[in-house]
């Protein structure tokens, strides 16, 4: 069989609800690497949120910040940083709406404000604990992905008012915000890229609004069966809940497994 390349989400994909991995997905993940095949992570986490995931998986490729920092093999081959001008202006206004912002690169991640119900709340459902308050971090780091912290309601606001930058919910009170080319289809395809590799030979599975651009783009886009209803209308393939061996009996779905 000709090596296969594998991108797996992490939160709803390989992690349950309770961020933990299930038996059968570390399983069916160690036979791919057994049989010579390539698994990657695809996600809009930092590398430094899932060291401990990398290590107990045996994985050390991957798309992260949904796209804007990839790593093969533990080198970096793609960064795709937001402007910081344009990042400064967002974060004014941001600001004037009382809404907070996060600052991600590869090794932390700062907010603006001291304290918000918002950031505890949504950073706590990834069990992520509060970070370090520091509002000039953008202007003095790279920055690859922020996130707004505000309702539903605010999205289209920001969308309309700051056309060049690209805004994911995953949360109903944060969203991801993206350079205006950013995605895991766009770091995926920069890996592809370093590997020589075909479309046909690439394989994805994923759960959020952020993968279904990656699930439309590679050869084989699996949605797992909690993945949200848009993402499953994309997908040529749905597998079962993560919890119900999702991972695995989608592997075996595609004739991987």
């Amino acid at each position: 069989m000709t090596t296969k390349t594998i991108f797996f989400d992490i939160d709803g994909t390989i992690y349950d609800e309770d961020k933990q991995v299930p038996a059968s997905t570390k399983e069916a993940i160690a036979e791919l690497q057994r049989l010579g095949h390539h698994v990657a992570i695809a996600t809009g986490r930092a590398s430094y949120m899932f060291e401990d995931l990398r290590e107990e998986l045996g994985i050390d490729s991957y798309v992260s910040l949904n796209g804007q920092y990839v790593v093969f093999e533990g080198e970096v081959i793609y960064r795709n940083p937001l402007d910081t001008a344009a990042l400064k202006e967002l974060t004014l206004f941001a600001e004037k709406q009382d809404q907070p912002v996060a600052y991600i690169d590869a090794i932390d991640m700062k907010v603006n404000v001291a304290e918000h119900e918002y950031i505890q709340t949504s950073l706590g459902s990834l069990k992520l604990a509060f970070p370090t308050h520091d509002a000039e971090y953008f202007l003095l780091n790279e920055i690859y992905q922020a996130m707004i912290f505000c309702p539903k309601e605010s999205q289209d606001m920001y969308a309309e008012a700051y056309p060049g930058f690209k805004f994911i919910r995953w949360h109903p009170l944060c969203m991801d915000v993206l350079p205006g080319n950013g995605s895991k289809a766009n770091g995926i395809a920069q890996m592809m890229k370093h590997l020589g590799v075909k479309k046909e030979d690439i394989y994805a599975f994923g759960d959020g609004l952020n993968d279904v651009e990656m699930l439309q783009f590679v050869g084989h886009g699996i949605a797992m069966g909690n993945a949200e209803d848009e993402v499953k209308a994309v997908a040529p393939y749905v597998t079962k809940h993560v919890s119900e061996n999702g991972i695995y009996e989608g592997l075996k779905m595609v004739g991987l497994l």
